[in-house]
């Protein structure tokens, strides 16, 4: 099952996608109203089964993507977790996985613009996938981790490269408004048994810049989601970025930035296209 957030007719809500429209499941699941809350109640299996029964409720192409969770707890990035891009940056491999966060503010839904800000040019691309929590647990065994994951999605982590850089923290530069974004849906954990048997690409105006395949991350889904629950506990909704490969602007001769007017995909097999067109910030 494909589940999403989205606006239709200037009310928010979340749904999923049947044939070529959404069945609106916040008009159906109350007291649910975003697709957090229904990880939440543990009622996917009963969203499934409306779905089968259902009509959709609006065409896909009438609605307007919000990212797949607006209003997360918790947005767990990984840096440097792919050895193309950790040689890229003349880092080294480090024992324990790089976490740094994103804000909710700083992600937008598929189709939707992302934003160049105007205080750099530094604009780049990281193409990621990205789970989201669907089971609560302080501690998960490695061995457990897959059990608490509703689903996945795509990531473009847009990142401002030069205020990055103004320290050693990552943070400054990775949570500029509307500077990334999270879509198109999730597709739930039982369409994906194996997540580490999927392919990433990345295309800036239709030219592939990053190409992989998530076996090769370093740290591998389940040991990620033991290492951060052991940090704190993760809850429905939570959403983790599991890192980016090689081939970031930043690192190209000469730099390839993202400017206004571009358009950035994001393609992970198995789970659709985010596609998203940059702009200029203009306020």
């Amino acid at each position: 099952m494909k589940l999403l957030s989205f606006i239709a007719g200037g009310r928010a809500s979340f749904g999923a996608v049947k044939d070529d429209g959404i069945v609106d499941l916040g008009t159906r699941m109350a007291p649910c109203t975003t697709l957090r809350q229904l990880l939440e109640s543990g009622r996917v299996a009963e969203a499934a089964r409306l779905v089968a029964s259902s009509a959709p409720d609006h065409p896909l192409d009438k609605i307007a993507f919000a990212p797949v969770i607006p209003d997360p707890g918790k947005i767990i990035c990984v840096g440097l977790n792919y050895r193309d891009h950790v040689a890229e940056t003349g880092r080294t491999v480090t024992e324990k996985p790089a976490l740094f966060v994103r804000f909710p503010c700083s992600q937008v839904g598929h189709l939707q613009p992302i934003v160049k800000p105007k205080v750099s040019d530094d604009f780049d691309y990281e193409g990621e996938l990205a789970l989201v929590i669907g089971k609560e647990g302080r501690h998960i065994p490695a061995g457990r981790a897959l059990d608490h994951i509703a689903g996945y999605s795509c990531y473009n982590e847009g990142s401002i490269r030069d205020w990055q850089r103004h320290t050693s923290q990552f943070l400054s530069g990775k949570t500029f408004a509307e500077s990334g974004s999270f879509g198109p849906w999730l597709v739930t954990a039982d369409e994906i048994p194996d997540p580490s048997k999927l392919t990433l690409q990345t295309r800036l105006n239709g030219t592939v810049v990053q190409d992989t395949t998530t076996d090769l991350l370093i740290t591998a889904i389940p040991d990620l989601i033991a290492y951060i629950s052991t940090i704190c506990p993760l809850v429905p909704g939570d959403v983790i970025v599991t890192g980016t490969p090689g081939g970031v602007g930043a690192k190209r001769t000469p730099p390839l930035w993202m400017r206004p007017g571009d358009t950035v995909e994001v393609e992970i097999s198995g789970i659709g296209i985010l596609r998203n067109k940059v702009v200029a910030e203009t306020a």
